[in-house]
């Protein structure tokens, strides 16, 4: 990371040469995160008991609930006194340029975000909640199955032993691709951040750590574990979301970590695959960053309610890939609050250079929430 911040400085633009290194790195660790996610769960459900998958998915659904209500709201109140835009800034949101393309509904988004029209669809990282969504059903129909399941559960066994031999693998590149890819992103932001959106890279950078400081040492010790202890054994995680932008990129290595801190398999697996979709700390702070600097840039009036709705809403359908992935969200946010289309590139600039927070808070929040699910499952077992 120190090299590739060096050579970004160094040559500034012409790092971006470096990208395609970087991108290396993570087509590797991609190709490898469909199958990961799908081994994982399904083997964690198969492998355990009704009551304990219940019981799991329940506290799963609870502390990722709590923890992106409390992001959410961290997010509306560092922003909504903050203003990111210059007076001078502004720009006048007419009638006529508040105008957008067929949209789906919501419930159509919804149907599309959880399922897919064919087989092949589901074996991309685009479609991983709907990934996520068959690994569930197929654990538990191989867990009904009983005697008749076993040799499947083996066969996935033998698979995710396999994944993570690669995994190994891969990692020995990792130096190169996470040089590279620092290098390539501190080369393009030297030289395309303008006033207000360094005010906001700052400002968002500063409310994650802190956050991450405050709430996920809180978390490890409530959690009853070591907060010294939590952050040495996270460092992993936090080098690999910051170079990479990617939580996809970071999960294996995120259930590597979990495991370290003594966290059961089932909960490891579990939380931190579903947590790559469904919890977002970082993009859910992001997505009310990115409704902010519209609303200080068109003089918009939006409610509290409505920036909590759509930013939770949006931070759902960004998907765990780097730069780019959150596109089908920005846009979300714009037809759902009315901004013209013509804003998205606003909106990815500011996804580009909060980027590398965004996914570390991501991924440290997967973190923190296994260790707080596996205090749930060790509490309700007593």
């Amino acid at each position: 990371m120190i090299i590739g911040l060096v050579i970004g400085l160094i040559f500034k633009e012409k790092a971006t040469a470096l990208a395609p290194l970087g991108d290396l790195f993570i087509n590797l660790l991609s190709t490898i995160i469909v199958p990961l996610v799908f081994t994982t769960i399904t083997l964690s459900i198969a492998k355990i008991r009704p009551k304990v998958v219940a019981k799991l998915l329940k506290n799963i659904v609870i502390v990722f609930l709590i923890m992106s209500l409390l992001s959410v709201m961290v997010g509306v109140i560092s922003t909504y006194t903050y203003r990111f835009v210059s007076e001078e800034n502004t720009i006048t949101l007419t009638d006529n340029i508040k105008t957008d393309s067929e949209n789906m509904t919501i419930l159509e988004r919804t149907i599309n975000m959880l399922s897919v029209n064919d087989f092949n669809k589901i074996l991309t990282k685009e479609n991983m909640i709907a990934l996520i969504v068959i690994s569930l059903i197929i654990g538990i129909a191989t867990f009904k199955a009983k005697e008749k399941g076993i040799l499947f559960i083996k066969f996935l066994e033998s698979i995710e032993s396999v994944l993570m031999n690669v995994i190994n693998i891969i990692m020995y590149y990792a130096p190169i691709g996470i040089a590279a890819f620092f290098a390539t992103m501190v080369g393009n932001l030297g030289i395309q951040i303008a006033a207000d959106y360094l005010k906001v890279f700052i400002y968002y950078t500063i409310i994650c750590i802190l956050f991450a400081l405050i709430v996920y040492s809180l978390i490890a010790k409530i959690s009853g574990k070591s907060v010294k202890s939590f952050w040495k054994e996270s460092l992993p995680v936090i080098m690999c979301s910051l170079s990479t932008c990617s939580s996809a990129a970071c999960l294996p290595i995120n259930i590597d970590c979990t495991k370290k801190m003594g966290i059961s398999d089932e909960v490891s697996k579990t939380t931190t695959s579903l947590g790559t979709s469904f919890h977002k700390d970082g993009s859910v702070i992001d997505s009310v960053f990115k409704i902010m600097f519209l609303v200080y840039l068109f003089n918009s009036n939006i409610s509290i309610l409505q920036i909590i709705g759509v930013a939770l809403i949006a931070t759902l359908l960004i998907t765990a890939v780097p730069v780019g992935g959150g596109t089908i969200s920005e846009m979300c946010i714009l037809t759902l609050l009315g901004f013209p289309v013509s804003a998205l590139p606003i909106l990815t600039i500011i996804a580009t250079i909060t980027d590398a927070p965004a996914t570390m808070l991501n991924s440290l929040g997967d973190t923190s929430a296994s260790l707080l699910v596996n205090k749930l499952m060790k509490k309700d077992a007593i």
